[in-house]
């Protein structure tokens, strides 16, 4: 049983397609563990809660929540979802990586959630690229001032260990590509 490709499906039916599985998550995007576990056995039979509570523990960017009884993902949702997450007062510099082909419209535009609710940063140089090589090989990384964001109004939230999410990114507040 391979526990990537399940925590894979946990973050598709928990940030995007619920619904498809017969879950019906709440203004905060919590679903019942116990109905996690029946859509995760549709596909892998094998699933039990204790393998899913092992997922979220072990996970590495925090991407799970489980409070009392109920799982939700903690960020990365097409739907929308109340979050209440804590706000990131201290980070200066925050990191995106992009495939260089989408530097344009970023340079124009800045950075917008696209089919998502948040843009998602991360405190991580290695993670931001890692991430943006999902999308194509020649990757850009963006180097965000936090603080301008915030002279701008906009709120930095704390959305896993070294996620953060941001309503949107001004182009002025992006300081520089690599």
């Amino acid at each position: 049983m391979e526990r990537k490709k399940i925590s894979r499906l946990m973050a598709y039916i928990l940030r995007h397609s619920p619904e498809e599985f017969d879950l019906k998550p709440d203004e905060e995007g919590f679903v019942p563990l116990s109905g996690l576990v029946n859509a995760l056995k549709t596909v892998y039979p094998e699933v039990t809660g204790e393998l899913v509570k092992e997922i979220v523990e072990n996970d590495e960017k925090g991407r799970y929540e489980i409070r009392d009884g109920k799982i939700r993902a903690r960020y990365g949702h097409s739907f929308p979802v109340r979050l209440n997450h804590e706000e990131d007062i201290e980070s200066r510099f925050l990191y995106h990586g992009t495939p260089r082909r989408n530097l344009p419209a970023i340079i124009k535009e800045g950075l917008r959630p696209m089919k998502r609710q948040f843009v998602h940063l991360t405190t991580s140089k290695s993670e931001a690229l890692e991430t943006g090589r999902r999308h194509g090989r020649d990757v850009a990384l963006l180097i965000v001032d936090a603080n301008c964001l915030r002279r701008k109004g906009l709120r930095v939230y704390r959305a896993g260990k070294s996620v953060r999410i941001v309503e949107r990114v001004p182009p002025e507040c992006i300081k520089l590509v690599v």
